[in-house]
């Protein structure tokens, strides 16, 4: 069961890691990575605006935003182009079609840890900042922003470029 898994217990913040012998660089926040800003695509963007898109600004995959901030998923090229090749996606239908919708979240403040942990199983994470926002009638909700898109290439990089040896 994944209940008395604790990798998978740490990764949904159930359960602080007790590992006794952690890496130098378990501790470290996300916002270390020094990500850049990401590629945004609307849900209205065809497969093949999403494809020109991806390959000209040299990207392999994108979030998914609507208008009002909710992130609807991930787009990757690969996925993209195998949906359109197999029939299962026009070129002219929207890239919601051929979204990953699910996905991990992980916070700016986060630990590299927490984000070796959901590297083991996903491909990437979705980097995002909680913002407090208030609306004309003085009510007040959390706002998820989109701040970057981590993969483990990243966390190796920043490791081997920081090793403490």
């Amino acid at each position: 069961s994944k209940f008395l898994n604790d990798k998978w217990m740490i990764k949904n913040g159930f359960l602080n890691d007790v590992r006794e012998h952690k890496p130098w660089w378990w501790n470290i926040k996300v916002q270390k990575l020094n990500l850049s800003a990401p590629l945004i695509l609307l849900p209205e963007v065809s497969c093949q605006k999403a494809i020109e898109i991806l390959q000209e600004k040299g990207y392999d995959q994108a979030p998914v935003v609507a208008e009002s901030g909710l992130i609807l998923g991930m787009v990757t090229l690969s996925n993209t182009l195998t949906s359109v090749l197999a029939g299962n996606a026009q070129f002219s239908d929207p890239v919601t079609k051929v979204i990953y919708d699910q996905f991990s979240k992980i916070g700016l403040e986060d630990s590299l840890g927490k984000l070796s942990c959901i590297l083991e199983n996903d491909h990437f994470a979705i980097v995002v900042h909680e913002q407090m926002q208030f609306n004309g009638n003085g009510s007040s909700f959390m706002k998820q922003m989109v701040f970057g898109v981590v993969t483990a290439m990243d966390l190796l990089t920043f490791v081997s470029r920081n090793d403490k040896k």
